[in-house]
This record gives C-alpha cells, structure tokens and sequence, in this order.
C-alpha cells in the first residue's frame, strides 16, 4: 500500500480527498436532519397567501417578514396589491375578523399593471436594476434595460430611482394566465340540496 502511494501520489490524493468529501458530507448530513429548526407552518400558510409582489408597502422588505409579523400578531390588513381578497383569506385562515384596507399604505387598484421601459430613452444605468425584488428586469451598465413582462409583479419600485424617468406602469392585459372562470351566483341563496329538500317536503305536505 506503501509502495503504491509512492509510485502513485496524485491518484493517492483524490482518493484521500473524495474519501475526506465523502466523511465531510456525510458529517453535514447528519447534523442538518439532528439540528433541523422545524418552520412555522402558519407563517408559510400566510405567506402562500400574500401576493409576493415584495414592492415593501407594507412596511417590511418582503411577503415573508410580513406574513411572521402578522404570525406575531401584526395588523393583516396593510398589503395593496393583495387588496380586500387577501385580508379576507388572511381572516379566515386566523380565524379573526377582515378589517378594511388600511389606507395609509396605499390603495387597492383594480386593474393589476406592469413595468415597461421605454427602452429609446434608457440610458443604462441600472438603477432600476438594483431596486427591483424580483430580478424582473435585464441590462447592463450604460446598455438598454428591459423588463421582463412575465416576472414583473407591479411594485413600481423601479419607477422612482430612473433619472430620465423612462418607466411607465401600464396596465396588465388579461390573458389565460391571469382570467378566472367568475363564480355562479347561488340561486335565491339556496344550494341544490335545499331546492331538492324544500322540493320534497312540498311533495310530502300535497
């Protein structure tokens, strides 16, 4: 064994340092399952349920410090862009009443917009780059921007920092990804199987 490590030293090594990776990992392995911090599953229930538009309205940096603000015991009535809808899931998830938008961060619009750049008048110099959370927009130093429609989630964070204000936010065009099938109303506020039991019950009295 020796005699091989001698006549075969950097085969000797990446044995000895695939054996030591192999040792380490395994190591690390262990000690992620032994010492794993179990997560709040009601702070990733919450956070399922905000609009993880991460434009900071809020108050917080981001949809998860707000969504454990909240699991604290924080207002959840302080999210814009998730609007009426996402306080009424939010209340319904806590089981506490839905309060009313607080408008002191801002206003619920009803048409959901996007970024675009003018992109003739950018002059590169990734401002607005810097200042969006979801890394929706592309360039490079002193060359055009552009914004990525599909990832772009209506912030308007980028909109402020641009110093030839080229960044309009325009209104998002409903396409299959966004329309939803609307909800048929309940027919005189009863369902199927009171209509058919009301029904019965009329044919029993006659």
């Amino acid at each position: 064994m020796l005699d091989f490590v001698i006549q075969q030293p950097i085969i000797s090594a990446l044995v000895a340092l695939s054996g030591l990776g192999i040792l380490f990992g395994a190591l690390l392995g262990f000690a992620a399952e032994k010492f794993k911090i179990e997560g709040d599953p009601v702070i990733d229930q919450i956070d399922q349920l905000l609009p993880q538009t991460q434009c900071g309205q809020c108050g917080f940096p981001g949809c998860r410090p707000y969504a454990q603000s909240i699991a604290d015991g924080d207002e959840i009535n302080k999210c814009p862009p998730g609007g009426q809808s996402t306080i009424n899931s939010i209340a319904s998830l806590l089981d506490v009443p839905a309060p009313e938008l607080d408008q002191e961060h801002g206003q619920e619009e009803e048409v959901k917009s996007v970024a675009f750049i003018r992109e003739d008048e950018c002059i590169g110099c990734t401002k607005c780059i810097q200042a969006c959370p979801v890394d929706a927009i592309l360039g490079a130093a002193k060359l055009m921007h552009t914004v990525i429609a599909d990832e772009c989630t209506g912030c308007d964070l980028c909109v402020e920092p641009c110093p030839v204000d080229c960044i309009d936010m325009l209104p998002l065009e409903v396409g299959i990804k966004q329309w939803q099938w609307p909800s048929p109303p309940l027919p005189n506020g009863l369902i199927a199987s009171d209509k058919t039991h009301h029904g019965l019950n009329h044919e029993d009295a006659a």
